[in-house]
């Protein structure tokens, strides 16, 4: 077991059965799920902003540079990602919680992880992302890219509809969609009392669009080569939110589809002695993968290693 598995201790899916110590099944208990009114959010169904996307995603495919596992411009790749982080400011940066609340989380045994099922390019789901990384918290992310063949119909199953981003909080019982509720509850729950900023919450119109186009989409589609079948252990991953080299990463981490657990360390966060354990250093992105004992920092590393390591094996005829 890795450090962070010892420290995070409780992963939970409520899309398989688990074992218990004595080898019964266990079953999720049940969850109330919150319906909201219907914002402009990515839906399956009929709406402006989905077919806005519809139409966008071809369009930034043209300057996307193709497949995500051939060797890239790295210059060009940290300049707008950079760009990205600089339209997001101050949003998603930095730890709000004071780390003390939170570190009786990182210590906790009874509190398990918070899902959510996003996908990186979605402007909502980054509202929702820089939400966690404010509030200091380790969640389970399940990416849901267009063209997703596990997730989204693990959202439909069990939310009832295909909109992004959708949380599960295994704590309360609670499921939900529609990012602005989502931040509410985030905070309400997990917040000490805290609000969230109103720029937080209306950033979204304003800004919120910037990175999803100056990356060219990166983050939206299914690589066509990705593997069908995710690793039997969530890879996990140290980042922040407005951090532009984890940003890459998050982004390859969705184009495979890879379930994984994210350890936001924000500036301030209570998880950076976890990062320091793992690694020795606070930079991030920090990539561990407890499928293969890999662990590296390098983000040039992490995206070549990742599009080896899970990409569908080569039929030969």
């Amino acid at each position: 077991m890795s450090l962070l598995s010892l420290a995070c201790s409780h992963s939970f899916s409520p899309f398989s059965q688990r074992f218990s110590g004595n080898r019964n099944w266990v079953f999720p208990r049940n969850r109330s799920h919150v319906k909201s009114a219907t914002s402009p959010e990515d839906v399956s169904s009929s709406s402006a902003p989905t077919n806005f996307l519809s139409v966008l995603c071809p369009l930034l495919n043209l300057f996307s540079g193709g497949d995500p596992s051939r060797e890239r411009n790295y210059t060009l790749e940290v300049a707008t990602s950079s760009l990205s982080t600089l339209a997001r400011l101050p949003w998603g940066s930095r730890s709000l919680s004071e780390g003390l609340y939170n570190q009786e989380m990182v210590n906790s045994d009874s509190l398990m992880r918070l899902q959510l099922f996003e996908f990186e390019a979605c402007p909502f789901c980054r509202r929702v992302r820089e939400a966690i990384t404010e509030l200091d918290l380790s969640v389970e992310v399940y990416p849901c890219p267009k063209g997703s063949v596990r997730h989204r119909e693990m959202v439909r199953k069990f939310g009832g509809k295909e909109q992004f981003p959708f949380l599960i909080d295994p704590n309360t019982g609670i499921s939900m969609y529609e990012s602005g509720d989502i931040v509410n509850y985030l905070f309400q729950q997990y917040g000490k009392g805290k609000n969230p900023s109103l720029g937080l919450l209306e950033s979204t119109l304003i800004t919120g669009w910037m990175p999803t186009i100056l990356r060219a989409g990166r983050g939206m589609k299914l690589w066509e080569k990705a593997r069908i079948n995710p690793p039997p252990k969530k890879l996990e991953l140290f980042s922040y939110e407005n951090n532009s080299y984890a940003r890459i990463v998050r982004e390859a981490l969705c184009e495979l589809e890879l379930p994984y657990i994210l350890h936001n360390v924000g500036e301030g966060s209570s998880r950076t002695r976890l990062l320091l354990d793992a690694s020795g250093s606070k930079e991030v992105p920090y990539l561990i993968d407890p499928n293969t004992g890999t662990q590296f920092g390098d983000y040039k590393k992490i995206l070549s290693y990742l599009f080896q390591m899970y990409s569908a094996p080569t039929v030969t005829v």
